[in-house]
């Protein structure tokens, strides 16, 4: 399997990370009208297992450090698939509920005060499983992110009544959406082996490992994403026959294409934890926030009803967030 061998390198796959998770929601967007969520999410769940599958036959079968993809789920112990399972349908709940997020109040609320307060949580767990890096620098930079989402909270609240649909549910949601994002990337880590060229008998490679996280997201939809369907905290019940009868094939291929590019995200995130060290990785990769808002606020102009005080707490909140990310990123120098 493929192995990364630098730090910078591994940096850079975060960076790409940060991107990939800042801009898949943006396909949701890019549906039809008829197409709810919900319905969206089946099709982005798919799309997240197909390139799992992809990245495990290739990336994970190629080269000779290491166990293949086959082999090494063949040897996995069931406490740790079972493991990379449970990950896959914690996030997986924390997942539609963000996608909640974004239908009720927009991209922009919901990745800073969801995925930001998952960044801390994660960080959070990560450093304390496995303190790589620097602890002031770590916890300067969380310090920072904390400030850039509670910023981006009061942001929101500038904006007038009319031009947003709720300020409390999409705050409330998106604080239970980070908790439960925060806590499933410890789960999946503890199911990798900490020494890929010479793997631990009974743990997982990353390639495996994603592979059953994405199992457990896929099949999980069924019970998160199914309930929401019957009870949505927005808009009205779907069915799955609206699935097959109002879904065009661009419809269809928008969302898969979402499930992919969160993939490739999550992937190279999960390979680059070996030489960043879970916390730095993940911490880095929820730097998806900033994208995100750029998306919301440019492209979406889902701020356009705000004031100018609004802007100017915008742009504090970048600050923060580019601080922050930075701290992280030299923690480990």
């Amino acid at each position: 399997m493929v192995i990364i061998q630098y730090y910078s390198t591994a940096v850079i796959m975060c960076i790409i990370t940060m991107i990939c998770w800042g801009s898949w929601a943006n396909t949701m967007k890019l549906t039809g009208k008829q197409w709810f969520f919900q319905l969206y999410y089946w099709d982005y769940s798919l799309g997240v297992l197909i390139f799992s599958l992809i990245f495990a036959f290739t990336l994970g079968s190629t080269g000779t450090m290491g166990r293949s993809f086959v082999q090494d789920i063949m040897q996995g112990d069931q406490k740790y698939l079972l493991y990379a399972l449970l990950a896959g349908a914690i996030f997986n709940l924390s997942n539609v509920l963000l996608v909640t997020v974004i239908d009720i109040a927009g991209m922009a609320i919901a990745f800073p005060i969801g995925v930001g307060l998952a960044l801390v949580i994660g960080v959070i767990s990560g450093y304390i499983n496995n303190p790589a890096g620097n602890p002031w620098l770590i916890f300067s930079g969380l310090a920072c992110v904390v400030i850039a989402i509670i910023i981006d909270g009061i942001a929101y609240s500038k904006i007038p009544s009319d031009g947003k649909k709720s300020v409390v549910k999409g705050i409330v949601i998106s604080i239970i959406t980070g908790i439960l994002m925060g806590f499933f990337y410890p789960i999946l880590v503890a199911s990798i082996s900490p020494n890929l060229i010479n793997p631990e008998p009974g743990k997982l490679t990353p390639y495996s490992a994603i592979v059953m996280f994405s199992i457990g997201l896929f099949l999980s939809s069924f019970i998160w994403n199914y309930y929401f369907m019957r009870k949505p905290l927005s808009g009205s019940k779907v069915s799955f026959a609206d699935y097959f009868k109002n879904g065009s094939t661009k419809d269809h291929l928008v969302g898969i294409l979402g499930g992919l590019i969160w993939c490739t995200g999550f992937s190279l995130m999960t390979l680059a934890a070996d030489k960043a060290g879970a916390a730095i990785s993940y911490g880095l990769g929820q730097g998806a926030t900033m994208v995100a808002v750029i998306w919301g606020v440019f492209v979406w102009k889902e701020f356009k009803a705000a004031p100018k005080t609004a802007n100017r707490l915008l742009a504090a909140m970048f600050f923060f967030y580019l601080v922050g990310l930075s701290l992280l990123v030299i923690a480990k120098l």
